[in-house]
């Protein structure tokens, strides 16, 4: 039974990562001229929280989330939302991914997913940062949950948290890049969207954008903030989280 509901979960996750990367992916597939940023943003929106009630249904018909879990998520999300008003990306200087990445490794995918888009929307309602991004920002910060979630479970994580870290902060500035790379670059430049292109000349165009527009360096700040907040946090953080997750009830838990 343990091993079904686990295969469904697992199903889920996979199904949502990968709906969520097409979303992102969309200027290589749709002419940006029949896209509005904000029609765009509703869509998404709209997409996004079935997946969301979706994950949700499973985790708690599974028994992987019961209201104790749902208080530990809930405070997580809260935490993290004020957690991110401390750096709130100025600069690249962003604070609100060490605790989803050390989390979801503890918790898993389908958590992480959950933590990471609960924590952005909930950061956006306290300060005000609503906007056609938004749906985005939640997605791409799930998807770093969901990938921590898989990371394999170490003795000593630390330097595997960081390396992986640093991979999901570039990931993160190129997804949050490429969905609004076509209204930044405008028409007519040398990175600009080509009408009638192929996908892989028009992503070879996002990578010109990436790599002389300068964004790569708000990617390289939050890599090291990230990074940094890791090996100062991780093993007393994963401590904690493995005691909650004990007197939760969570079947897996990582190691110190």
């Amino acid at each position: 039974m343990m091993g079904s509901v686990s295969a469904r979960e697992r199903i889920l996750t996979l199904v949502v990562a990968v709906i969520s990367l097409g979303f992102f992916a969309w200027p290589l597939f749709i002419a940006p001229a029949a896209v509005q940023q904000t029609a765009l943003a509703q869509t998404l929106f709209a997409a996004l929280m079935p997946l969301l009630l979706a994950l949700l249904a499973v985790e708690f018909s599974t028994g992987a989330l019961n209201s104790r879990r749902l208080a530990v998520l809930g405070v997580l999300i809260a935490l993290n939302a004020v957690v991110r008003m401390l750096g709130a990306g100025t600069a690249g200087i962003e604070t609100v991914f060490f605790i989803i990445v050390i989390a979801a490794y503890v918790f898993g995918s389908g958590f992480g997913f959950l933590l990471g888009t609960g924590s952005l929307l909930v950061s956006a309602l306290l300060t005000g940062g609503v906007g056609p991004w938004l749906p985005f920002q939640m997605m791409a910060a799930g998807l770093v949950g969901i990938g921590a979630g898989v990371l394999p479970k170490l003795r000593s994580p630390r330097v595997l948290l960081i390396a992986y870290a640093i991979l999901a902060s570039f990931v993160y500035g190129g997804l949050m890049t490429l969905w609004n790379w076509p209204f930044l670059a405008g028409t007519d430049t040398a990175v600009s969207y080509i009408p009638g292109a192929g996908p892989m000349t028009n992503l070879q165009q996002f990578v010109k954008y990436e790599l002389f527009t300068g964004g790569l360096l708000w990617d390289v700040g939050r890599a090291l903030t990230t990074s940094v907040l890791i090996a100062l946090t991780a093993p007393a953080l994963i401590t904690t989280l493995n005691r909650a997750a004990t007197r939760a009830g969570f079947e897996k838990s990582a190691k110190r």
